[in-house]
Formats: structure tokens, sequence, C-alpha cells
């Protein structure tokens, strides 16, 4: 299942575009309705987190997103005691608070969390659907109007930082890839408002850095980055230049892959 980048079809709208390209968007919504947790699987740069934000907007309910990172802790999740005034105040985290209130909390590559986190989550999503904070003594029951969502790349998981099967098979899991070449340049295109047949070599030149992920590259060039060399491109920016720090830059800082990848750059886009 693929995703995608799509410019806001008119100013009125406060739904951030999203043009499915299968049956996510009812899938979501199945799952938000049964009350079913899910998790997304695709590459960085793909629009997962598009994705879930036009949703959010669609079904019209609130969305907490949570950028995991190495230090990440189930406490900056649920809450902690903080001084206030002199005196000491329980604060809700970003979880504990969609909990109480309803609404996705959506949990960005969350294989980048600490190991502590994923047992926070796990009375979540099952059929407890329940919070423990041991440090208030509550118990919190999540409402009909709560949905938990988590996101990661498979493959750029390492053995460390793998998301156990113990705790993917809680979740109902939707796949995201990269579009297919003419829908990208359509996508980029009306994202960056550079023209077409100008989006066409940049996405021919992504593919062919894509093609090198696992060997030169740890990650592929995301439709993200495409979208900002483009803008680039769009602004007045030579090719040479917006390709440089719109994808090869952000991809490696290994001189001599980046000279490989200008050398790939030369051959698409002359």
């Amino acid at each position: 299942m693929k995703s995608v980048f799509q410019a806001v079809a008119g100013p009125a709208s406060e739904i951030p575009a999203y043009a499915p390209s299968g049956n996510e968007c009812a899938l979501f919504e199945h799952a938000w309705r049964h009350r079913l947790p899910v998790l997304l699987k695709g590459p960085t740069g793909c629009g997962k987190t598009r994705f879930v934000a036009h949703m959010a907007a669609r079904l019209g309910i609130p969305l907490h997103t949570v950028a995991c990172h190495d230090d990440l802790t189930a406490a900056d999740l649920t809450g902690r005691y903080l001084l206030k005034g002199g005196d000491t105040v329980w604060t809700d985290g970003p979880l504990t608070r969609a909990v109480r209130e309803g609404g996705i909390c959506y949990l960005d590559e969350v294989v980048e969390a600490r190991k502590d986190v994923t047992v926070v989550l796990h009375p979540l999503t099952d059929d407890r659907r329940i919070l423990p904070l041991e440090r208030t003594g509550e118990e919190l029951v999540a409402p009909p109007g709560f949905m938990l969502v988590v996101s990661y790349n498979p493959g750029y998981q390492s053995l460390l930082k793998a998301l156990k099967p113990s705790t993917r098979q809680r979740f109902v899991a939707i796949e995201f890839d990269f579009l297919p070449p003419e829908q990208e340049i359509a996508v980029v295109s009306a994202e960056s408002g550079l023209p077409p047949d100008r989006v066409r070599p940049l996405v021919q030149l992504a593919g062919r850095l894509r093609a090198l992920k696992g060997h030169d590259l740890e990650e592929g060039v995301s439709t993200r980055l495409i979208v900002y060399s483009a803008t680039l491109v769009a602004a007045g920016v030579s090719v040479t230049e917006a390709v440089l720090a719109g994808m090869i830059e952000p991809l490696t800082d290994d001189n001599d892959v980046k000279a490989a990848l200008v050398e790939v750059a030369r051959a698409v886009i002359g």
C-alpha cells in the first residue's frame, strides 16, 4: 500500500490533503470504529505522518503526535510530578492526555524509544484498553474515542531496535511505500509548483538512488526530499544545487559516497 503527498485542494480546506492509493483510509476508519490499534510500516518520508493527520482531521478527532527518540521514556508519555509555584503537581504526558480526553495518540518511529515504552503500550492494545499510572495510583480506561497509532521503518531497524513480534501482533498493520513514478511526479509537482516535465528527472534520479539502499546508503530518497529539491528549483535554484542540497547532502556525510551520488545525478539529470 502506498502513500502520497498532495497539495491542499482549496484554501478553505482544513484537512491535510492525502490521495489514497488503496483501501488504507477505509481500513483505518474501520479500525477506529472498532477500537483497534494501528501500526503503520514504511520507509522514511513516504507520508505516514501526513496520512495520520489526514485521518484525524477527516474523523474530526484530536491528534497527539510524539516523535520518538533514543531518550524517550515511558514517563515522557504518561507524565510525571513537576514543581510549580513551590508545589509538586502531577502533569499528564501526551499518551495520558489522549486516554483521558480521547483522540489519536500517534507515536512516530516507535522503535526509537526506550524499551519501557512498549511495556506501557501493551495494556492499551488488548481488550482491556487501560493505562495504569503507578505514580498516581490510577488505572485509566480508554474511552471509545481513543485510538493508538504507531509507525516505524522496517527497512531501517537494527537487531537492537526491532519491534518485537509480541508487540507487532497487537496491532492492525498497514504497509506504505513510495508511489510509482508517474504518480510521484504528479504529487511532487502539486506540492512544489514545479511543472511535471521538470519534476520527471528528479523522480528518475530518486529511483536510481533508492536502488542503492543497503549498499552505499542506509536510506533511499524520500518523497519529501524530492519535494524539497523541486521547491528549490521552482524558487530559481539551479537543478545541480537543488539536488545536492535537497537529496544528496541529507542522505550521507561520507565524502566518497557523496561524490559517487553526484556522478549518478549528473548521468540522470545532466
